[in-house]
């Protein structure tokens, strides 16, 4: 009796054993449990977004057509046999100058290898060239995946597009097979997607541009008609009331008895955002393991230009910012070269939020290659505005810290009806970020500021304290100038 039991039990453990298989092929075939970041796989159509991985160079180190025939002559010894200059047999017009560009072997061991078209060939080396476009370089770009040579197809503003053209690269023949059969039967249905590996290859050098330039039509603080205290009043009603020039000019009026233009208002905001701006941009808000960031649009003249803000989501502090007329990736380096001004080496499980936009991806790698390990880095994306995906449950508070950044900053915005030049903007800009950092309370920091400097308690209201910051901007500068001195010397 005790037998038949045991042997009914393990037949109904069989029988679970079983179907707990089965629901394990069920859920790995059609229930996702992990979806990565930024995976589209699933829908070829956003490769146009996807940022490739870096190319493999490979540097071909040059070598001489002498110690070739040398090395034939050890190799070979008794069976070599010499190579010599080319008999010919009709007059020669290969310049006497021209060389072949891999062995560096003189015009006499050159010949024509395809009559009048113009293609040379090495009798040494047995290497095909044209002596007016030379294509051998001691540096290539290869692909990654095929080791093929990327061709140069596009110069575009600030970088040169490199692609790879192999149609049996694994890279490109994986993405084919993603396309759907319809789009290949039209004509240039492919176009649509991105099929082949591209690197984009910038000319312009963002990292060697300067952070701290001021503009050249620098205002001085000598006053002639009116005081510091005025000067104060108008920062105070402009940036924290976010009232419009020329709503101050009638508040000052009404309030003051101070009879003043709105262009006046405008130069003392200039002004002061000069001095301001490099104790803002230097300042050490301490980045930690997180940032986040985001871009958005203000107009200049009625044509949209961009707002890019780095925060450090741990005391909500602006750490990097930049103003461009173009949405390109120029921008997001500079303002992540501000935000990681006083780093030498990211942090351990260092992170960078942003949304889908490919710009953070390309900056990301250009930071790599141009610092190495210590700024590697991988941007985690939230994309769309629902939680589709394991990563936009976990990482959307901080994506929503940023987007409430921008609406606070558009709602100070708003009364200027945009700007007359980007000049204007970037003022505006610098004072407000010092408004944010150092001046407004803020509730999830108990109505107090987000960093605290200590020489801004010794004024009683904000007109004071609005000039104390541009004492500590002038202080800011006068190091600033004694740091370029010191090294010049």
């Amino acid at each position: 009796m005790l037998m038949n039991i045991i042997l009914y039990l393990l037949h109904i453990i069989q029988y679970q054993y079983k179907i707990i298989g089965q629901l394990f092929n069920f859920i790995c075939r059609y229930i996702p449990l992990r979806q990565w970041a930024h995976d589209d796989s699933n829908s070829p159509k956003y490769q146009k977004f996807k940022i490739d991985e870096l190319p493999l160079i490979l540097n071909v180190e040059p070598w001489d057509y002498r110690d070739f025939m040398a090395y034939l002559k050890w190799r070979y010894k008794d069976d070599y046999k010499p190579i010599k200059p080319i008999r010919r047999r009709t007059e020669c017009d290969i310049d006497e100058d021209c060389k072949c560009p891999r062995c560096n072997a003189p015009s006499i061991y050159l010949y024509k290898n395809n009559g009048s078209k113009g293609q040379l060939m090495c009798k040494v080396c047995q290497t095909k060239f044209s002596p007016e476009e030379n294509r051998h370089t001691s540096l290539k770009l290869r692909c990654p995946h095929c080791l093929n040579t990327l061709v140069h197809k596009k110069d575009r503003k600030h970088f040169i597009v490199h692609k790879c053209v192999n149609p049996k690269c694994p890279y490109y023949v994986k993405n084919l097979r993603k396309v759907d059969k319809k789009d290949l039967k039209d004509d240039y249905g492919k176009n649509k997607y991105k099929l082949h590996y591209i690197y984009r290859e910038f000319t312009l050098d963002f990292f060697k541009m300067d952070l701290n330039s001021l503009p050249r039509n620098a205002s001085s603080l000598k006053f002639t008609k009116f005081d510091s205290n005025v000067m104060g009043l108008c920062l105070t009603m402009h940036i924290n009331l976010r009232m419009s020039l020329r709503q101050t000019k009638y508040a000052l009026k009404e309030l003051y008895n101070i009879n003043i233009s709105h262009q006046q208002v405008a130069n003392y905001c200039k002004t002061a955002a000069i001095c301001i701006k490099p104790f803002v941009d230097n300042y050490n808000y301490d980045v930690k393991d997180i940032v986040t960031a985001d871009e958005t649009y203000i107009k200049i003249r009625g044509v949209k230009a961009f707002i890019w803000f780095i925060m450090n989501p741990k005391n909500r502090s602006i750490v990097g910012y930049r103003v461009s007329q173009e949405r390109d990736v120029g921008a997001c380096i500079l303002a992540m070269r501000m935000a990681f001004r006083h780093l030498k080496k990211l942090p351990k499980n260092f992170r960078f939020i942003a949304d889908g936009y490919s710009a953070y991806i390309l900056a990301a790698q250009q930071f790599f290659r141009e610092f190495g390990e210590d700024f590697r880095f991988k941007i985690t994306q939230v994309i769309g505005l629902t939680n589709d995906d394991e990563v936009s449950k976990e990482y959307r508070p901080f994506k929503q810290m940023i987007e409430r950044l921008n609406r606070t900053y558009k709602l100070s915005y708003r009364p200027t009806n945009g700007f007359d030049n980007i000049d204007g903007a970037n003022y505006d800009l610098a004072l407000w970020v010092a408004y944010y950092n150092f001046l407004r309370p803020h509730k999830h920091a108990g109505y107090k500021v987000l960093n605290d400097v200590e020489l801004l308690h010794g004024a009683d209201n904000m007109p004071g304290k609005w000039q104390l910051l541009i004492f500590l901007g002038q202080q800011t500068i006068l190091n600033m100038k004694k740091g370029e001195a010191t090294n010049c010397s």
